[in-house]
């Protein structure tokens, strides 16, 4: 009897249409997850314009108990994915979905600013680790010249959330307002928080921790993506560091989270403070203003695949990530002028969201294509969670606090659009394109 190895008929397995069927075979549900994840989330910044007035919170009060949702992401971020790494994705994504969906819809009880700050520091410990720890499970499945427009795909998630949230939120809020004696935003944080502990309990019997125990694939399209990532892996050319945290020894990746930071404090301002964006600019029905934040939404979900597209086409991904990350700051600049009226705040809006978002993306393809096997999971949870710790509360706290002493937030927009051209520059003198080692797959 004749025992074919698995190596024997890779000759026969198409590597496009291989990762293809992983691409259907994941992408989808990890999309919806992230969907809910992001609704969960900036779903804040439309309760926001009623908690505020029902509980008399100041903006200040808001922009600090949004922001306090960044400082424990960070915190848990980093240990949440090193137990990824040790226990697998499954059982992971299952805990930190029905978690977050409970700590998500508590949030409606809060009546004082305390209650709220605890409300959203236990979401953010709750949701650590779920992105950081997504982009570390692709890693295991694609390699790095397939990752641009998985990262897209994935990344395209948020502009659905805003797309489908805005429009969503903005409904609840004005047609479940009374229902059971509940306030609009109150029945806002509990129907929103329903679907994540549903697919939380789905998770386990959906994914495969890597494609060795996927039983959907045949042992030659096991192997064919085994010798892809191990070629991935003879390609890097960092610093030699091993161990779980070396990568805390590498600069780049403090440089890199400091890169991050900028993208994030873009996208901060947009989940955070865009409905209030447009409700300054003359928009005051809530359905309107759910509506009209559907817009940058939209244009962004179009603009991440061709950047993606286009990124994978010509292997290449600084340019791709700093070439949006500007015409994002010039969008940011142009917001902090005074009078602009719904029709330009609109527009802006779109290109600043279509911008980070795309610049998001594609920077996302970077760090595990930098980092080694043992150091992709601390260094990517560690770049996660400082660009999303420390920008994400700077775009609540900081611009919350802008608004409340000054009424307005241009102050805050224009450092944002300044930050972010600081990240562009920064990323072409960290990262030389020589480090990333893009090969085709």
């Amino acid at each position: 009897m004749t025992v074919l190895t698995a190596a024997a008929p890779l000759e026969f397995v198409s590597a496009d249409r291989l990762y293809r069927k992983v691409t259907v075979r994941l992408l989808p549900f990890l999309f919806i997850c992230y969907v809910v994840n992001y609704i969960d989330r900036a779903n804040i910044g439309y309760a926001k314009l009623q908690f505020t007035q029902d509980l008399g919170f100041s903006d200040a009060v808001y922009g600090l108990g949004a922001g306090l949702f960044y400082i424990s992401y960070l915190l848990f971020e980093v240990p949440s994915n090193l137990y990824l790494q040790k226990i697998g994705a499954r059982a992971t994504l299952t805990r930190i979905m029905i978690i977050w969906g409970i700590a998500s819809g508590m949030t409606c009880l809060v009546t004082t600013p305390t209650q709220l700050y605890v409300a959203r520091f236990v979401l953010g410990a709750a949701e650590a680790g779920f992105f950081p720890g997504v982009v570390l499970y692709l890693s295991y499945w694609f390699p790095a010249a397939r990752r641009g427009r998985i990262s897209s795909i994935l990344l395209m998630a948020v502009a659905t959330a805003g797309l489908l949230g805005g429009l969503v939120s903005g409904w609840i809020m004005h047609e479940a307002d009374g229902l059971y004696g509940l306030r609009g935003w109150q029945a806002l944080f509990i129907i929103e928080a329903i679907p994540a502990v549903l697919l939380g309990l789905t998770v386990f019997w959906v994914l495969d921790d890597t494609p060795q125990k996927a039983k959907w694939l045949s042992p030659a399209e096991r192997e064919l993506i085994r010798q892809d990532l191990e070629s991935d892996q003879a390609a890097k050319t960092t610093s030699g560091h091993s161990g779980l945290f070396s990568a805390l020894r590498d600069r780049r990746v403090y440089l890199l989270a400091l890169v991050y930071c900028a993208v994030c404090a873009g996208s901060g301002v947009i989940s955070i403070w865009g409905p209030s964006i447009i409700k300054s600019a003359g928009v005051t029905d809530l359905k309107h203003v759910g509506i009209l934040m559907m817009l940058p939404f939209a244009t962004a979900t179009i603009v991440m695949y061709l950047v993606g597209l286009n990124s994978d086409r010509m292997l290449e991904r600084r340019w791709h990530v700093v070439v949006p990350s500007v015409a994002a700051a010039v969008a940011f600049f142009v917001l902090s002028l005074p009078n602009l009226g719904a029709p330009v705040t609109v527009v802006m809006l779109c290109v600043a969201t279509a911008g980070v978002y795309s610049a998001s993306s594609i920077f996302w393809v970077i760090p595990p294509t930098y980092l080694g096997k043992n150091t992709a999971a601390t260094g990517i949870a560690f770049i996660s969670s400082v660009g999303a710790g420390v920008a994400g509360f700077g775009a609540a706290a900081l611009l919350g606090w802008i608004k409340t002493e000054t009424g307005s937030l241009s102050t805050g927009l224009l450092s944002v659009g300044a930050l972010i051209i600081l990240g562009c520059w920064l990323l072409i003198v960290c990262m030389p394109v020589h480090l990333l080692g893009l090969k085709r797959a």
